[in-house]
């Protein structure tokens, strides 16, 4: 049993591993009263008077998990786990550093309305950030949801917000992961690619320089193309000396780009 964990937390993407088990530990460790809760929530006294430079962070990560909230806590520890995983192994699979960035700049924006709003929990809104970014990319996608529903990616996010707005109080914070998700949606890439303006989240060089591109694996970044493999050097002989250069025959086939 232990060994089937181990084994499917270690497949679990790096960013999303990293979320996850800060969210899982950090709330249980203040459900068990190891850690403070009173420290761990976004307070701008505190964190701009006293230096408690670590609330941004932890503010995140934190759920207070009583009977009450339980429920919702493992609702969104789900929604993390899948949506982020998705994002991470398939859109951004060959740019890590640009999946970073992602949740770097959701973070930044969720951070700063929640300053301006006093907003003391950042995890619903970061949450509902990203699953709105990958519900725009994979819109046309049919998902299941509750007593068997079905419906396009597109109106998980509202449908996630209505269900708030009848079962909760944390309506707000819905609302402000989706205005988050989209600001991010929009400015890479509605706007530059559908609206023709510049490009304004290309991913700084100091992250791509610590979190690379990865070169090869499904698109073919970094291999070969099919019509020029690599051969040996008694093989180009043979085929120099039959009037080829090792290339013939090998026109007419290719990738198509977006496709994996």
């Amino acid at each position: 049993m232990s060994s089937d964990i181990q084994t499917w937390y270690k497949q679990v993407p790096i960013f999303t591993r990293m979320w996850l088990t800060g969210t899982v530990g950090i709330s249980l460790l203040a459900r068990f009263g190891i850690l403070p809760p009173q420290y761990l929530i976004l307070q701008s006294v505190p964190l701009f008077q006293k230096l408690q430079l670590w609330r941004p962070m932890t503010a995140v990560f934190f759920y207070p998990l009583n009977p009450a909230t339980g429920f919702h806590f493992m609702l969104n520890c789900f929604f993390l786990y899948n949506y982020s995983k998705q994002l991470e192994t398939d859109h951004f699979k060959q740019k890590p550093g640009d999946y970073f960035y992602l949740l770097f700049f959701n973070w930044i924006l969720c951070l700063l309305i929640g300053l301006l709003m006093d907003l003391p929990l950042l995890m619903d809104p970061m949450v509902l950030s990203v699953l709105y970014v990958w519900c725009k990319l994979n819109k046309d996608v049919i998902v299941n949801f509750w007593f068997g529903t079905r419906f396009k990616a597109m109106y998980l996010p509202w449908v996630l917000l209505g269900m708030n707005l009848i079962l909760s109080s944390g309506s707000i914070f819905s609302i402000v992961g989706i205005l988050v998700g989209h600001a991010y949606y929009f400015l890479k890439f509605i706007y530059p690619q559908e609206l023709g303006g510049p490009s304004l989240l290309e991913t700084p060089a100091i992250i791509k320089r610590y979190i690379p591109d990865v070169s090869g694996g499904v698109h073919g970044f970094g291999v070969p193309p099919v019509g020029q493999r690599v051969v040996n050097p008694q093989q180009q002989q043979q085929q120099q000396q039959q009037g080829g250069f090792g290339f013939r025959h090998q026109w007419g086939r290719g990738h198509v780009l977006g496709r994996d």
